[in-house]
């Protein structure tokens, strides 16, 4: 007789397990960070116009190189206590201090372009009137992407870009 409850309580116990760890993860898939709550991975920008990426989560890591650019996107892999993993538009990780990252969303030109192109930027989306020219490299604030497209500023220009041309929003993400 004690066995129905028992299997009933492992089932249900099963169940609730399983039901967290799917709300644990939001619509992309992502988990949420350790240390914030916020999605894993995500991107973000940096605050200051010189950053310290370290090998290691801590002051006491070597120091694997400095970010000379306020406002550049950077995507965070992992907390650690005040501390997270960056990765930039190179590809390259380190450990910035949390405090100097931002949730002011940005994004790069189109890095993965090496030779001399230029971007249109839009008035409207899927516009062709062009307000501006975006060389790969530059850095635009986002406004709102809808999954295909992304509102953005480009210096005192404002118009829209093909999201697939950005990076520092996934494919497929709304930003509000």
């Amino acid at each position: 007789m004690t066995k129905a409850p028992i299997s009933c309580g492992l089932l249900a116990a099963i169940t609730l397990a399983w039901t967290a760890a799917a709300q644990a993860q939001d619509s992309t898939g992502r988990q949420p960070g350790t240390v914030t709550g916020l999605p894993i991975p995500r991107f973000v920008s940096l605050k200051a116009s010189e950053v310290n990426a370290r090998v290691g989560p801590g002051p006491d890591y070597q120091i694997a190189w400095v970010f000379k650019r306020a406002g550049l996107p950077v995507e965070v892999l992992a907390e650690f206590e005040a501390w997270r993993q960056v990765r930039d538009s190179d590809g390259v990780t380190g450990w910035v201090a949390a405090p100097l990252l931002s949730a002011r969303r940005t994004a790069v030109v189109a890095p993965w372009v090496k030779e001399r192109t230029v971007f249109t930027l839009t008035s409207t989306r899927g516009g062709s009137a062009t307000v501006a020219q975006m060389e790969p490299g530059a850095i635009v604030d986002i406004k709102s992407c809808d999954g295909e497209a992304c509102e953005v500023y480009a210096g005192q220009q404002n118009g829209w870009a093909p999201q697939k041309n950005l990076w520092g929003v996934y494919p497929g993400e709304a930003v509000k």
